[in-house]
């Protein structure tokens, strides 16, 4: 009878999580703080960014980042492992002088996922002193 109440409440527990997860849309979401230390080369900056990025099972993207301490010119999740350059996979909507979001719609294909998923994609945001980014954060995909 104990282990049938066990197997009862691991159900339950399992639905509910999944229940949460349907609710929120989101398989994976991360909370990121952007560092020029980050960036590939290191880049001097007395700027950063944080946010959340949100990643639903089936690729979809959702999210912002807000920048301070210098003027952003772009944002973008790029497919790249930590000590990597790569290209633009989601780009990133500018909103107001120190915001970015993301489009609705925005959506990684199968592919783009499993890097995500395998932390060889990061967010970095570009200015005109910076073009290939000033600041930058790795996306674990957890």
């Amino acid at each position: 009878m104990k282990n049938l109440k066990q197997k009862s409440l691991s159900v339950v527990i399992a639905a509910a999580a999944a229940g949460m997860l349907a609710l929120t849309g989101s398989a994976y979401a991360e909370k990121v703080t952007l560092s020029g230390g980050q960036e590939v080369p290191p880049v001097q900056s007395s700027g950063s960014a944080t946010g959340d990025v949100n990643v639903a099972a089936d690729g979809s993207v959702t999210g912002s980042i807000k920048v301070t301490g210098f003027t952003p010119t772009a944002a973008h999740i790029h497919q790249g492992a930590s000590n990597a350059y790569g290209p633009v996979i989601v780009p990133m909507t500018k909103q107001g002088d120190d915001t970015f979001v993301f489009p609705a719609g925005a959506k990684m294909t199968p592919e783009q996922l499993a890097a995500y998923k395998a932390g060889n994609t990061f967010i970095n945001v570009h200015s005109a002193a910076h073009k290939d980014g000033e600041v930058r954060a790795q996306l674990t995909g957890k």
